[in-house]
Formats: C-alpha cells, sequence, structure tokens
C-alpha cells in the first residue's frame, strides 16, 4: 500500500531512534529482538493515519504509536509462551530464542514501557490517554483468558467466541485510531466513532487471521501454519462446522479436538472438514461484512476525504491480505 509508505517511513525512523538500554543485557536485548522482528505495524500505523486525518502533523502521535506497538509485542511474547509457539513472523519466539522466564520478565519491562512512551503528553491529554490504554490493557487481559478457558470447553458459542476476539484483538486497533484521534484534537465523539470503526476493522483483522491460520502460506504467514488446529482452538472456523457442517464432520472435528495428537495429520484432516463443510467460505464471509460495517462507521465521520480514502483503503487491504 503505497500511501502508507510515509506513515510507515516515519514510524520506522522513531523507532530506530528510540533503541533499548545496553543493560542488562538479558532484559533488554529480547525486547529489541521482537521490535526488530518487524510485522505489520498496522497498530501504530493508525494512530499516526488518525491524527493527519483530524488535521494535526502525524509526528505529534508518534509516542502514542510506539505506546501501541511495544504493547502489542509484549502481548506477543506472552501469548506466544503460553501457546508454546515456536515461530513468530518467520523468526524463533522470544521464549524459544531464550527461555520462558526472559519472556516473562522482558514482557513486563515492554507493559511498564508502553505506558511510558506516553509521558511526553500533557495535562488532559495524557489522562485520557493512559486511562484508555489502561481500560485496553485489562480488555486484552480478559480476551487472553477466554481463549485459555475456550481450549477445555465443550460448548463455546458464536458470539462468546466473537466476543472474545473483540477484546483480545479488535479493542487495540480501535485503542490505536481512538488516541490518534484525541492528539489530532477530536472530540470524544469523533474519537468514539474513529473506534468503532477500528473494532469492527480489528474483527475483520483477528477472523482473517483465523483463516490464515489454517490456509495461509507459511512463507507468507510468518507463523506456524495449523497452529490454532494443534492447540485446538475453536476459531470461527471450529463454530462453522458444528453450525453447518453434517453429522459426519461434526464428529470427526470433535474426535480430533478430544486428542493432543499435535502432528501434521491432524492439520491435514481438519483443514479438510473446514472446506468440505463450507467454514472456509464462511469465515471470508464474515471478514467481508465486518469490513462492510466498518465503513458504514466512516461515512458519518467529518475528516479530511485524503483521510477517509485511506481509512477505506487500509481495511480493503486488510479484507484482502494473505499475510
Amino acid at each position: 500500500m503505497e500511501s502508507l509508505s510515509k506513515y510507515q517511513i516515519l514510524f520506522n525512523d522513531y523507532l530506530e531512534t528510540n533503541k533499548q538500554k545496553p543493560s542488562p543485557h538479558g532484559l533488554y536485548a529480547p525486547i529489541e529482538y521482537i521490535l526488530s522482528l518487524g510485522g505489520k505495524r498496522l497498530r501504530p500505523l493508525l494512530a499516526l493515519m488518525a491524527t493527519e486525518a483530524f488535521g494535526n502533523k502525524p509526528e505529534e502521535a508518534l509516542p502514542a504509536a510506539l505506546s501501541v506497538e511495544v504493547f502489542h509485542n509484549f502481548t506477543l511474547i506472552h501469548d506466544d509462551i503460553m501457546d508454546q509457539a515456536p515461530i513468530r513472523r518467520g523468526a524463533p519466539s522470544v521464549h524459544n530464542k531464550w527461555n520462558e522466564n526472559t519472556g516473562i520478565l522482558s514482557g513486563d519491562a515492554m507493559l511498564i514501557q508502553a505506558y511510558q512512551c506516553l509521558e511526553p503528553y500533557q495535562n488532559d491529554l495524557f489522562v485520557k490517554l493512559i486511562k484508555h490504554t489502561s481500560k485496553t490493557a485489562l480488555e486484552v487481559c480478559e480476551g487472553q483468558q477466554y481463549d485459555m478457558d475456550f481450549e477445555t470447553q465443550k460448548d463455546v458459542s458464536i458470539s462468546a467466541y466473537l466476543e472474545m476476539i473483540r477484546l483480545k484483538t479488535a479493542v487495540l486497533v480501535g485503542h490505536s485510531l481512538k488516541i490518534g484521534a484525541w492528539i489530532g484534537n477530536a472530540s470524544d465523539q469523533e474519537a468514539q466513532l474513529l473506534y468503532d470503526f477500528g473494532v469492527l476493522l480489528g474483527m475483520a483483522f483477528q477472523i482473517q487471521d483465523d483463516y490464515l491460520d489454517a490456509f495461509g502460506d507459511p512463507k507468507d504467514f510468518g507463523k506456524q501454519v495449523g497452529g490454532d488446529i494443534l492447540e485446538n482452538k475453536k476459531t470461527i472456523l471450529y463454530h462453522e462446522v458444528m453450525k453447518s457442517g453434517n453429522i459426519k464432520e461434526k464428529k470427526e472435528l470433535i474426535q480430533w479436538y478430544d486428542t493432543t495428537v499435535k502432528n501434521n495429520q491432524k492439520v491435514i484432516a481438519v483443514k479438510e472438514i473446514f472446506k468440505s463443510s463450507g467454514a472456509s467460505i464462511a469465515s471470508q464471509k464474515f471478514v467481508a461484512s465486518y469490513t462492510e460495517d466498518a465503513f458504514k462507521k466512516l461515512e458519518s465521520l467529518i475528516i479530511s476525504e485524503q483521510g477517509k480514502k485511506l481509512l477505506i483503503e487500509f481495511g480493503q487491504n486488510l479484507m484482502n491480505r494473505k499475510f
């Protein structure tokens, strides 16, 4: 997306000037490592875009954008430990490269740094940013707990699953846009509309992530394909099988999810059920629906036409992404 390149350059330059302390090496090297792995950097870019959309310079949002990126990567380190994920962004996960204790402590340090990043902001704006960061951080933890709970629960409804991904993933996307809007001097009402747009976009993003976890190209996806299947995670694909699959498909899926087997045979078999039941197609319809609902939120938002166009283009690219 060429129109995002200026934000990417701006943020990457800022990240480069905010290197970690050299000592203690065991604490800060893993932080530098996870941040250096890149990734899509969607959340910090959204903060910069939102600030400029409301008429302020995107440079004003750089500390907040870094806060979002540091917080997001903190959650990835801890998530990978909980999931025992060996790979992150095509490279060894932090706990795999070092050890679990290092991952826990470095992750804790990143959570603190996410708040420190907001210190350049003053007075009422600082209070709003801090409060919304705390609210969002707690919601992300709630979402992660639901995610872990669902791994062992037999009956998890689609609505419960959607609420889990709203908390675990979507609220941070909304948060990025909302704090960017505030820094751009948006009213609370305008900032909330942009937050709602971000949450809906975040839902589409996570459901696409669920789909790509099963059907993505490992070279593009940057994570272990089939990881959710091996961990018996009941993603939207699982729920769609249980909703629309035939008796045979449901029975076979339950049998696979009742085992602790972690091999490629399980991944292949479950993916075939996802395809034959129509679950894979249904998941893509969810992505399209949430993206369309997100665009509707923008219709009543008074921002620059260029800003609105950029956000729509961003959402369209997110919906069609392959990694």
